[in-house]
């Protein structure tokens, strides 16, 4: 199929802005085929897995479609989760961000339905939600749906197989005969066709499976950092490794452009490379680039696409790309005609989900590091400096500086007592400290990536709870308990061990301190827990039962 581009789609000004402001240039296959007959008013039935951008793919209609004169509720999307619904709701607030009086609400349990009522009467258009909580603001009738001019089954397998089917019919059942209908769902299972059959009419059907993608034998790594340490860990890492001819990919224009200034002011041989520049400045830019008489440039992906260097030493993603094939696409850059590459990748918050799709599709491995501390990179630069000076005694031809340092001595000591006679070893070393330059104080960065904590697998942190099998536990109950207390998804649960009396739990790190403090003191199986930190790893017995889920 051939790219589309989201400036060719008939979308508004307002639109277009917001998608180019959240680096999307090319649409996704699930978006080039689905926004065109969404737009169109018919109903659409989509395969597509998490992480092919479908959010947007009926995100970008529904808003585009929406009456600001009309009231009430538009556009109502049913998620199988609390998490996905507020996931949808933020991407869809970020596509409406220049359109005046568009109002979205994510509705989920968990949250008190009070707020969620004094929310509603501000009459927003687009309610995002998960099936039980709409259905209570449906019998409540403070969810009216008698303007509903479409409605959206996101993931819609999974919230059969946990067990919604009752409530998606009554849904559907209430909401207005005319309407447009829009099913998205990873597979296509009975139930879904049955539903299909049941409330849509002459659906569009469209498929857009994963390629089978392989990445090349490149080093692959991942930082969790902060958006304002991007800049200090890039520079970091450039120069730790001694690296001469980099690839950096940021998710947008201004992005590019930001960072190569911040880049240069530092001092480094950086330029931007991305569509609004002209054909003849790109060739400019690629030409200094090929030569190596620029060591970083700064690309988006659309931009990069007629980059063809052989010996660029490192790939770094200082935006995660939105798509798996943008992944595999910038850091095939690196490692070629036999040459070993390294990509580095920056991870800020709950992209770490996004990213193990990434690995998941590609099959690789991306591994977990630190970002260099200021000993690595002065060491590294000493050493650089050490291997000059080790270059120039084997060349030679330095006796006429031999005089110059001669005088310095002569003229120090001189004027110094004994103890303080100076040696040529003390010249060499200032001589270095000059070079070098001032030696770096540390940062908040530096004691940001120090601490440890009883972690698992790498991600995830292992908790304790006093309960297990001799109290009838199974994986399941953990997994229920965990899930309705807070906004962690049960899918993204770890391994489980279970013991007579108490019981093992992995979470990722970043839900830890939520599981702990919403858990404590409630009831798994009729009984109050205890939940805490694991103190230390234990070695699973065989009085126990391990359970890794198979996501």
């Amino acid at each position: 199929m051939e790219s589309l581009f989201f400036k060719d789609l008939n979308l508004s000004e307002e639109v277009q802005k917001a998608i180019t402001e959240m680096g999307f240039e090319e649409a996704t296959p699930i978006q080039a085929q689905s926004i065109p007959p969404i737009m169109n008013g018919n109903d659409v039935i989509g395969q597509a897995q998490t992480g092919t951008g479908k959010t947007c793919a009926f995100g970008i209609p529904a808003i585009e479609m929406l009456d600001p004169n009309l009231e009430g509720v538009q556009v109502l999307v049913l998620c199988p989760t609390r998490e996905l619904a507020i996931q949808v709701s933020e991407e869809l607030k970020n596509v409406s961000k220049f359109k005046e009086r568009v109002r979205i609400l994510p509705v989920y349990g968990g949250q008190p339905i009070d707020r969620q009522i004094m929310a509603l009467k501000k009459r927003p258009q687009i309610i995002i939600g998960t099936p039980g909580r709409v259905m209570d603001h449906m019998r409540r009738r403070t969810l009216k749906l008698a303007n509903l001019k479409m409605i959206v089954l996101d993931e819609a397998d999974e919230m059969l197989n946990m067990g919604f089917r009752e409530d998606i019919d009554t849904i559907l059942k209430e909401v207005p005969e005319e309407k447009q209908t829009i099913f998205f769902s990873a597979t296509m299972p009975k139930e879904i066709m049955d539903l299909t059959k049941k409330y849509q009419k002459n659906p569009i059907h469209i498929k857009s499976v994963h390629k089978e993608l392989t990445v090349p034998s490149i080093e692959q790594f991942y930082l969790e950092v902060n958006e304002s340490t991007k800049l200090e860990v890039l520079s970091r890492l450039i120069d730790a490794n001694n690296v001469k001819l980099a690839l950096v990919f940021c998710n947008t224009k201004k992005r590019v452009d930001e960072l190569a200034a911040s880049l240069q002011s530092r001092g480094y041989a950086a330029e931007a490379l991305h569509g609004d520049m002209k054909q003849s400045e790109r060739d400019k830019v690629m030409s200094k680039f090929r030569r190596g008489h620029i060591d970083i440039l700064i690309a988006t992906d659309v931009a990069a696409r007629g980059i063809d260097v052989d010996d660029v030493e490192a790939v770094f993603n200082y935006d995660l790309p939105n798509d798996e094939e943008y992944y595999v696409h910038r850091i095939g850059r690196t490692g070629r005609a036999g040459r070993t590459g390294r990509a580095y990748t920056f991870i800020v918050g709950r992209e770490i989900y996004k990213l193990r799709d990434i690995q998941r599709y590609t099959k690789s491995t991306v591994r977990l590091i630190k970002p260099p501390s200021l000993v690595d990179v002065e060491e590294n630069k000493m050493n650089a400096l050490l291997e000059k000076v080790k270059d120039t005694i084997t060349e030679g031809h330095f006796s006429r500086n031999v005089g110059y340092i001669e005088k310095l001595l002569e003229d120090m000591n001189s004027q110094t007592t004994e103890d303080n006679y100076i040696t040529t070893l003390d010249v060499a070393a200032a001589l270095l400290k000059m070079l070098s330059g001032p030696t770096a104080t540390p940062s908040a960065i530096d004691s940001e990536f120090d601490d440890d904590d009883s972690s698992s697998e790498e991600g995830m942190v292992r908790l304790f709870i006093n309960i297990g099998s001799l109290h009838k536990v199974q994986p399941r109950h953990i997994v229920e308990g965990i899930a309705s207390k807070t906004s962690l998804p049960g899918k993204l649960i770890g391994a489980i061990d279970i013991f007579d009396k108490y019981t093992f739990v992995e979470v990722p790190r970043e839900y830890a301190s939520e599981v702990l403090s919403s858990m404590k003191n409630n009831m798994i199986k009729g009984k109050k827990i205890n939940i805490e930190k694991s103190s230390k790893k234990r070695k699973v017995s065989k009085a126990s039962m391990r359970f890794k889920p198979n996501h």
